[in-house]
């Protein structure tokens, strides 16, 4: 972990959560459960609400299909963490139904979609119904919310530095799975809840408009891609765009500029939620074009 808050800066009951379920596992909490449970009011009640429909939720897709497609997500985006996380979860939701090492496996309506969403990840300027025209608008709609879910979260991954450390890839993927990404909600309390109408309007109020420690016009600017003073500008296209590039230097050179590890954690989800952002808006967009075309 790149940023000490994620590893040492969490409330008293994260704390006690942390060490009794490595105490009852014996194994060290994965990154990105320390990573949610840091601040859980600026993004992970919102993200958590989304992934735990999206993954486990009714659906088109099998529980299976959808870890498949995040393993594919995170390989866009060169994420060994999520890649490997995901590969296992494939094969533990998936009851042998698809082979994370084998695309073939994989239906002919799951390979369809993976290269819709692998289009809209990597060039949503070019999104292109065509190849799906035939699957039902539901489905495709529920693989654009399990495509949003790891384009965060890929990004934040590679930006802050995790790693799969011993024992955690076996006990991880199964307590996931367990408990279908559902955290206990006294973990969860951070601020009022407020619902802005769906799952997705509520992951953008809780970056855009949250108690945080950046101006809003700073993290307004990082969602949107828009320009921004440096270092901030070169950062915020690395998480973008290459964040599987991001190293403890490009963190160094933010703390050497003056700006504390709240700033950086918030700006750097910022940038990945907006690139998220942007790739699902331009998925659901054409989708609509398709059924009122």
């Amino acid at each position: 972990m790149r940023l000490s808050i994620l590893d040492q800066g969490h409330r008293r009951r994260a704390k006690l959560f942390l060490a009794f379920t490595a105490m009852m596992s014996r194994v060290d909490s994965p990154d990105i459960v320390k990573m949610l449970l840091y601040r859980p009011g600026f993004l992970t009640r919102a993200l958590l609400d989304l992934t735990a429909d999206a993954m486990r939720g009714p659906s088109y897709w099998t529980a299976g299909e959808r870890e498949y497609l995040a393993m594919c997500t995170a390989r866009l985006h060169q994420c060994p963490f999520c890649i490997d996380t995901h590969a296992e979860l494939t094969r533990i939701a998936g009851h042998g139904e698809i082979d994370p090492d084998d695309a073939a496996s994989a239906r002919p309506q799951l390979r369809a979609v993976r290269e819709f969403l692998d289009v809209a990840t990597r060039d949503p300027d070019h999104v292109d119904i065509t190849g799906v025209a035939d699957l039902p608008e539901d489905a495709l709609r529920e693989a654009l919310h399990v495509n949003l879910v790891w384009n965060i979260v890929n990004r934040l991954a590679n930006a802050f530095g995790f790693v799969l450390r011993e024992g955690q890839l076996h006990s991880g993927t199964r307590a996931l799975h367990r408990f279908g990404y559902r955290f206990p909600s006294f973990l969860l309390t951070d601020g009022p809840v407020t619902d802005h109408g769906d799952v997705v309007a509520n992951l953008r109020h809780a970056v855009l408009e949250a108690p945080a420690t950046t101006d809003p016009a700073l993290r307004a600017a990082a969602v949107a891609g828009d320009p921004l003073p440096e270092p901030w500008q070169s950062y915020a296209t690395a998480v973008r765009d290459t964040s599987y590039r991001i190293t403890d230097t490009d963190i160094e050179r933010l703390t050497a500029a003056g700006h504390t590890e709240d700033q950086i954690f918030e700006v750097t989800i910022a940038a990945a939620v907006g690139a998220a952002l942007r790739s699902f808006d331009a998925g659901r967009n054409a989708l609509e074009q398709k059924i009122t075309g």
